[in-house]
């Protein structure tokens, strides 16, 4: 089973990704802040995360750092949400860590065809 977790303050948001991802081969786990990211991704050693940029206390991309460096997740898939998706940001996304970059709004279906990349050997949903 795969652990995703959800790193994001808007409700809607989270909602979203829990509904299209959350079956019985992967299993959801979510923060609102950066301090609660780094401490959900300590304990639950995820195999990807969906992180927003725009975060309380600290942001996105010092997160993703952290996250890099951090004994046991350094193979942690990461993948960037934000609003925002100019050339800077996502620049400064990689160069942070990120192995992928997500721009809200975005479908369920490439949703699932960017996790399908990240991590082929989980089972996708056959049944959607």
């Amino acid at each position: 089973m795969a652990t995703v977790l959800i790193v994001d303050d808007e409700p809607p948001i989270v909602e979203l990704l829990r509904f299209t991802l959350e079956d019985e081969h992967v299993r959801v786990v979510e923060a609102c802040d950066g301090l609660e990211a780094l401490d959900v991704a300590r304990a639950e050693r995820p195999d990807l995360v969906f992180l927003d940029v725009q975060l309380p206390y600290v942001n996105g991309f010092d997160v993703c750092r952290r996250l890099r460096r951090e004994p046991g997740l350094e193979k942690t898939k990461i993948v960037m949400l934000t609003a925002a998706g100019q050339e800077e940001d996502v620049a400064r996304g990689r160069a942070a860590g990120a192995d992928l970059y997500l721009t809200k709004p975005f479908s369920p279906l490439r949703l699932l065809t960017l996790v399908q990349s990240l991590l082929p050997e989980v089972p996708l949903w056959p049944e959607r």
